[in-house]
């Protein structure tokens, strides 16, 4: 029973961090240097904790904020952009994962192997969400980021204080991303109707 609790928090920070790759980071970090949670100390991990790790997210939270900025909000949907967020979630999520197997003593190869499969997840459901909402909103979507960083937050917060929880959001998620699939091949099952 533990080795599935220790997957699920693991699993569910890794989605967190797929929805938006720096606050869970954040919050997992200042959950395990408070030894609330998990605690990194003592594992191969514990860089995700430490100050110097902390501070390079919060720099990368910077420079992310200030190239959309300049180059709207738009520009994370954008080939480059989109590539190196997917990157960051998916490497960041692994090393959550196997992170929190490793307080437990568990197999970090299975977290590291859940972590990067649910940061998967979260990216590929929530991206086509935001694009929707944002064509929908237009020039009012100014907070859709704000939004977006909540949902994360509170998504690894829960998954690391209450475990059993990560299977909601990993459920919400994959329900998401599998309404944007369908979606998709409704929308070109039309076209072909069209034709």
């Amino acid at each position: 029973m533990d080795l599935v609790l220790d997957l699920l928090q693991g699993a569910g920070i890794a989605a967190a961090v797929g929805i938006r790759p720096f606050l869970p980071v954040l919050l997992a970090g200042a959950l395990a240097a408070a030894n609330l949670g998990l605690d990194f100390d003592g594992t191969d991990f514990s860089f995700l904790e430490a100050t110097g790790f902390l501070l390079a997210v919060v720099v990368l939270v910077a420079v992310f904020d200030v190239v959309t900025r300049r180059a709207g909000p738009e520009a994370t949907e954008q080939r480059p952009w989109l590539y190196a967020l997917l990157a960051l979630a998916l490497v960041l999520g692994g090393l959550e994962a196997a992170g929190s197997m490793a307080d437990r003593d568990q197999p970090v190869v299975a977290g590291a192997v859940a972590g990067v499969a649910c940061a998967a997840v979260g990216f590929f459901a929530v991206r086509p969400v935001i694009a929707r909402v944002r064509r929908r909103l237009g020039s009012e979507a100014g907070l859709l980021p704000f939004y977006q960083e909540a949902a994360a937050f509170a998504a690894a917060g829960l998954s690391i204080l209450f475990p059993p929880l990560a299977i909601l959001v990993i459920g919400g998620l994959a329900w998401l991303l599998l309404g944007s699939r369908r979606r998709e091949g409704e929308k070109y099952a039309g076209l072909r109707i069209l034709r």
